[in-house]
């Protein structure tokens, strides 16, 4: 066998296409002629691939192009007689696209980070100790988070008096004039004295509406800052006094009012007996009382008030040394509305005490008796029985 060329190898390749394809166009015609003026599909064929058309024969109809989505009229089915052949119409298919706000377009990433809703997205992903430090990045980043208290959601302001009496009176009025803006109602005042508690009534008017719960922790702030301070913030229903010895029992006698709801006393060497009358004549509507004083006895713990049975149902009492079972068959008999009970710390109570727990308290839901070293598996064994209530008891050492 001859071998052939590449050139003639196109060549023929060439001549057989065309013959197949005017082959095409022939049989394509004598259908044509035999049935009258309908084109076929071979023909349309033919026309694409060879440009033919006889003057003889009417125009074809081109092959449909893919109807558009987006046509401006509206589509219908129409017949319209070309050649014999219906044309439909394909109907329109296009839909309303809903109208999108601008959203702009930034350069530069100092532009995106000063974006209103960049930044909402933004601090989301951040707790809200850490949106601390981010407030002091820039006055924008500042201000957008001053004006959402949900960004400052579960924090506590703490107020270091020492070293806010360094200030101008113009800084602290910022100061306070900042937590209102993020939605604070409680705050912590750390080491204050008297002048500092005056200071804050005259530097923060607002607070008389606005705070709700106040503590002084490590304090030397005496019976009459502490009067000033509660006389002033009338909105006030929360109090905590952690560490102030200068605090008297007459000093409470003349400062609470009835309006407080929760009220904690911690570590103030002056708070004994007298205190505990004091909180349960002034205080009618106490709903939680915690208490950690190392000098109040048995006798105490039944100066509370019918009303306060009605009303008390969390008494949280804190290494009360001096408490024995006496102690708690008072609390069971003035209280019976208890719902948690802490005694952690009250290493005179044993078994029988808490046999009269179980015995009194059953709507209890949560007590605690770690570092009650005489409890033995006896009281758990009563605890089980009548507590049905209960759904937390700590026993931790």
């Amino acid at each position: 066998m001859s071998s052939m060329s590449p050139q003639g190898v196109v060549e023929r390749a060439s001549a057989e296409l065309s013959k197949r394809i005017n082959g095409l166009g022939l049989r394509s015609k004598h259908h044509r002629n035999e049935h009258g003026t309908r084109a076929s599909v071979m023909e349309r064929v033919t026309n694409v691939f060879c440009g033919g058309n006889n003057s003889s024969v009417s125009p074809s109809v081109n092959a449909p192009e893919k109807p558009s989505r987006l046509l401006s009229s509206r589509g219908k089915i129409a017949g319209n007689a070309i050649n014999g052949n219906t044309v439909v119409v394909t109907p329109n298919l296009s839909r309303r696209i809903p109208h999108q706000s601008s959203v702009p377009t930034y350069v530069v990433w100092e532009q995106l980070i000063l974006d209103e809703r960049f930044l909402a997205k933004f601090f989301a992903y951040f707790t809200p100790y850490e949106r601390r430090t981010l407030a002091q990045v820039c006055t924008r980043w500042r201000d957008h988070l001053y004006r959402s208290p949900r960004y400052w959601s579960g924090l506590l302001p703490v107020i270091r008096c020492k070293e806010l009496r360094n200030t101008g009176q113009a800084d602290r009025a910022r100061l306070y004039t900042s937590l209102l803006r993020r939605g604070f109602h409680a705050v912590s005042l750390l080491g204050a004295t008297d002048e500092d508690a005056l200071d804050l009534v005259h530097s923060f008017p607002l607070a008389a509406k606005h705070v709700h719960s106040i503590s002084l922790r490590c304090s030397s702030v005496s019976d009459r800052g502490l009067e000033a301070l509660l006389d002033h913030l009338q909105a006030l229903f929360e109090l905590e006094l952690a560490g102030c010895n200068e605090i008297t029992e007459a000093g409470l006698w003349a400062c609470l009012t009835p309006r407080i709801v929760a009220l904690t006393l911690t570590d103030c060497i002056n708070i004994a007996d007298e205190a505990m009358g004091a909180v349960a004549q002034l205080l009618p509507s106490l709903y939680e009382f915690s208490l950690q004083a190392y000098h109040v006895s048995d006798a105490a713990l039944g100066y509370f008030s019918p009303k306060q049975s009605g009303s008390l149902s969390i008494l949280r009492l804190h290494s009360c040394w001096e408490v024995t079972n006496h102690g708690v068959d008072n609390i069971v008999h003035s209280l019976p509305n208890l719902t948690v009970l802490s005694l952690s710390g009250c290493s005179k109570i044993t078994d029988k005490g808490v046999e009269s727990i179980a015995e009194n308290l059953h709507n209890l839901r949560s007590l605690d008796l770690s570092w009650c070293p005489r409890i033995t598996d006896a009281a758990l064994e009563c605890i089980a029985c009548d507590l049905n209530q209960l759904e937390e008891l700590t026993l931790d050492r």
